[in-house]
């Protein structure tokens, strides 16, 4: 017989819901036995969908850990500069921990997380979910069976999606930085972790230049109100309103949820919410300051270069370029469409189905189960794949993103080494 895995989930948002959904599907091998989320029908429903114990329900993580180590797995989900302290209290109760990324706004507290959980001999997952999904897996395998040859450089775009920046950059929870993060933090630590995963060396150069250029106040239409639903002269085709986006968009449970922070929000809630918060502003009067367009250029190990992209411009989706000595390779996230792999020798292109999926709507193109899955392989020893990292490779990758953002933000070109030193005398002492 199996075994099962008890799991405890400290935050019930959408990111601990998605995971826990999963973990329902594979009853035989997870079971989710308590909860600590504020939100009343947060909590309430996770304890409904997985027949928790009332007593097992709490409104703080505190509560829960005061308990002890009651279950093998600690799923932590809550907002980002919420994670450090719940994560060393996991690591002191020894609990093996899913980490929702990124590990930690801060680079010091992502390094003293990684240093803690070492020391204690606490294995960390990072959700770095694109590492789980087909299209990224069969990709890193063809690389690794020499298709390419060696890496010489990468182009790689994540194209956001101007509606899914007004969501969730602009109105949303990861708007404003000195709140949550900065953009590249939050949006692409996936990006920067897939790409010197796919490369298999290490960073020694970082630069990057990027802006906030359209979602300022000074781009507001003439005569847009405050709210949409105030009425807006250009409401009928403009494409960020909030009324269209929220209230009358029955299907999008996304955008709901998220605005109301209910489970089954009704119409009356949501229109509370564009009344009373920033869900309902004008996407070009809110608080918001982190980029809308950013490039990044890195400088690997055997001198190869990256080029990425992140873009709200666009439909979505993220696109790769990668240029090998014997081949190059064309692959991107949205539909089905295959992997081309061109071979120098032969001057043919092969092309490899992926059945990939929208990213958003299936859970980042199946990356949400195949991490629930691998994480199961991994704790009972039976995981043979290639797509765990260990924690302190998740927050070097992570320190990528962190020596971007000093390179946009002072006009330099960062030395990796230099700068991921100087942050472990911070930790040490």
């Amino acid at each position: 017989m199996e075994k099962v895995l008890k799991v405890v989930l400290i935050g019930a948002g959408g990111r601990g819901v998605a995971y826990t959904d999963v973990m329902r599907q594979m009853s035989d091998k997870y079971q989710v036995v308590a909860v600590a989320e504020p939100v009343e029908s947060r909590r309430m429903d996770i304890a409904k969908k997985h027949n928790i114990k009332p007593e097992m329900c709490f409104m703080d993580w505190h509560e829960l850990f005061d308990l002890g180590k009651i279950a093998d797995v600690a799923l932590i989900c809550t907002m980002d500069a919420q994670h450090y302290e719940p994560a060393l209290r996991a690591i002191d109760l020894h609990y093996d921990i899913l980490l929702e990324k990124p590990v930690s706004p801060s680079p010091v507290e992502c390094l003293d997380i990684a240093r803690r959980a070492e020391a204690a001999g606490v294995r960390i997952i990072v959700c770095h979910v694109l590492r789980y999904t087909a299209l990224f897996t069969k990709v890193k395998e063809l690389i690794d069976a020499g298709r390419l040859g060696e890496i010489v450089s990468i182009n790689h775009e994540e194209c956001v999606g101007n509606v899914h920046q007004s969501h969730s950059f602009v109105r949303g929870n990861w708007g404003n930085s000195v709140r949550s993060s900065c953009m590249l933090l939050q949006k692409s630590c996936h990006d920067m972790d897939i790409l010197q995963w796919l490369i298999g060396k290490q960073c020694k150069k970082v630069q990057s230049f990027g802006t906030l250029s359209y979602f300022r106040e000074e781009n507001a239409p003439a005569g847009a109100p405050q709210r949409c639903i105030e009425g807006c002269p250009v409401g009928e085709t403009c494409p960020y309103n909030s009324v269209k986006l929220y209230l009358d968009d029955k299907d999008n449970d996304w955008f709901r949820t998220a605005c109301t922070k209910e489970v089954q929000p009704t119409d009356e809630m949501v229109e509370k919410s564009l009344r009373t918060t920033q869900y309902g502003k004008c996407v070009f009067r809110c608080d918001n300051d982190v980029v809308d367009h950013q490039t990044v250029s890195l400088l690997f190990d055997g001198d190869v270069t990256v080029t990425f992209s992140m873009n709200a411009f666009n439909r979505g989706g993220r696109f790769l370029h990668i240029f090998g000595t014997k081949g190059e390779l064309h692959a991107h996230t949205e539909g089905d469409l295959p992997i081309e792999v061109y071979d120098f020798e032969t001057r043919q292109t092969e092309k490899i189905s992926v059945v990939t999926g929208d990213g958003v709507v299936t859970g980042h193109g199946g990356g949400d189960a195949g991490i629930i899955w691998t994480l199961y392989e991994y704790l009972t020893g039976t995981y043979q794949g290639c797509s765990v990292s260990d924690i302190g490779t998740s927050v070097n990758n992570h320190l990528i993103v962190f020596a971007a953002e000093l390179a946009r933000l002072t006009n330099t070109v960062v030395d990796f080494d230099e700068y991921v030193k100087e942050l472990q005398k911070q930790t040490e002492g």
